[in-house]
């Protein structure tokens, strides 16, 4: 049963002595994984408190917990152009785990249909994503977190497209596809990055037109670094994915990956076989067939465009 705002509120004033909780509120846009409120103290300062629903989000929160601090000071030292969500307190749960509570980062999540070409937020969005994917990988290796190197990933790409194919649920014609960009190895010639794994427009936080802070840190590796840019530009008008993207490369000083976009787009595509996979493990038919439709409009959409550029996947 999800903990109420009232009991949230008393593990703050636990984790964090001396809070003194005036208000309680649930937050605009409450996650499926944590019970999560925003706790306002006398002083009107805001403090995020987040208890995880299950074992599974406890290992995230802990796996976070070990990285943030050396984010929070990449943030310190000008690395990082955004703010990350530093627990300054944790409560036991009865259960197992434990709840962590944060000062509330000031924004308001990343609508991506309001992005537009050019300088402003778009071109911010880019280079906070670029920033992330320049840091040291021996943060993410310090802190016990997955790391890839490029085979590796692709290899873990390609079990997904089996599993996935093993349900008789994706349309042949996205295989062929699929497997097509798998075995061409000249896609897969990346220099692998940290990655924070899981963004999306509810991670994302913008205020005064900028990224003000990246939430969620529970699923950042060392991979590819294309997976953190294909929810943008599977999702973002075409002429703000070019600003992302220029803004993007301005900001990296690796050379130039001149395949990022084009393995982007495809784990965009592949993230549809993953949500089949969860509704196959979950044994949740609605999922499987919200995920069956959109894997037949994919291929509808990707044979017309393949048929006005003469291209065949046979």
């Amino acid at each position: 049963m999800p903990r109420s705002p009232l009991a949230l509120a008393a593990l703050a004033t636990v984790a964090v002595p001396g809070l003194d909780a005036f208000d309680v509120r649930r937050p605009a846009q409450p996650g499926t994984d944590f019970d999560v409120a925003v706790v306002i103290d006398s002083t009107r300062r805001r403090w995020v408190v987040r208890a995880p629903q299950h074992a599974t989000a406890g290992a995230a929160l802990e796996a976070e917990v070990a990285l943030i601090a050396s984010l929070a000071a990449q943030t310190e030292a000008g690395s990082l152009p955004f703010a990350v969500p530093q627990p300054v307190g944790f409560a036991h749960l009865p259960e197992g785990g434990r709840a962590a509570v944060h000062a509330e980062i000031p924004g308001e999540p990343l609508r991506i249909e309001t992005l537009l070409p050019g300088p402003g937020l778009a071109a911010s969005v880019g280079r906070a994503i670029a920033a992330l994917h320049e840091l040291p990988t021996s943060l993410v290796e310090d802190a016990g977190l997955p790391v890839y190197d490029a085979a590796a990933y692709r290899e873990r790409r390609q079990a997904e497209v089996d599993e996935a194919a093993r349900t008789g649920k994706v349309p042949p014609g996205l295989l062929r596809r699929w497997e097509a960009q798998l075995e061409d190895v000249a896609l897969w010639r990346f220099t692998p990055t940290v990655v924070h794994g899981d963004l999306s427009g509810d991670r994302v936080l913008v205020r005064d037109g900028a990224v003000s802070g990246i939430l969620g840190w529970g699923d950042t590796v060392v991979a590819d670094p294309a997976d953190d840019l294909s929810w943008l530009l599977v999702g973002a008008a075409p002429d703000a994915a070019d600003s992302i993207m220029e803004a993007y490369q301005l900001r990296r000083t690796e050379l130039i990956d001149p395949h990022l976009a084009r393995r982007a787009m495809l784990a965009g595509e592949l993230a549809l076989a993953r949500w089949l996979m969860y509704g196959v493990r979950s044994g949740s038919d609605d999922v499987v067939q919200d995920a069956v439709g959109m894997l037949e409009d994919l291929d509808a959409h990707t044979r017309e465009t393949a048929d006005a550029e003469n291209v065949s996947y046979a």
